[in-house]
């Protein structure tokens, strides 16, 4: 016995779904266009959590060293890295070396930015005899 019928898919079948798949991605991608802002904002937001993790961490080794009190010219060691303390926190020209941050960041007197987007920063602000040190908000991204 034979059998009549359609092995496979016809060219205009196949012409149609092409279509009709080029336009499910042309309205899909406004929504997928803008991602490296959002991966500018995460990464920038991520470090400034490190940051204060970092500060956290310094000022307990600190208090532990007896080292919290004093101005300036103190250190800790992290790792083997020297940290300079300003009243137990980090100082600003060291608290991209306590949190870890890699060469993507730049840290210019406490203002941390995001590579070469020197709009997407936040700020380290020092400790001082009356205050601890402190993180600004995230701007610029």
């Amino acid at each position: 016995m034979r059998r009549s019928g359609q092995q496979g898919f016809t060219l205009i079948e196949l012409i149609m779904v092409i279509v009709i798949l080029g336009i499910l991605a042309a309205t899909a991608l406004p929504k997928f266009a803008d991602l490296g802002g959002d991966a500018r904002t995460a990464s920038i937001t991520a470090a400034s959590g490190a940051v204060k993790s970092a500060m956290a961490i310094v000022h307990s080794k600190s208090l532990i060293d007896g080292t919290a009190g004093s101005g300036s010219g103190d250190t800790v060691s992290l790792e083997g890295t020297s940290i300079d303390l300003v009243y137990g926190y980090p100082s600003a020209a060291h608290i991209h070396l306590a949190a870890g941050l890699g060469s993507e960041y730049t840290n210019t007197a406490g203002v941390i930015t995001l590579g070469s987007d020197s709009a997407c920063t936040f700020t380290y602000s020092i400790a001082t005899s009356s205050s601890a040190a402190s993180i600004g908000s995230v701007t610029g991204c």
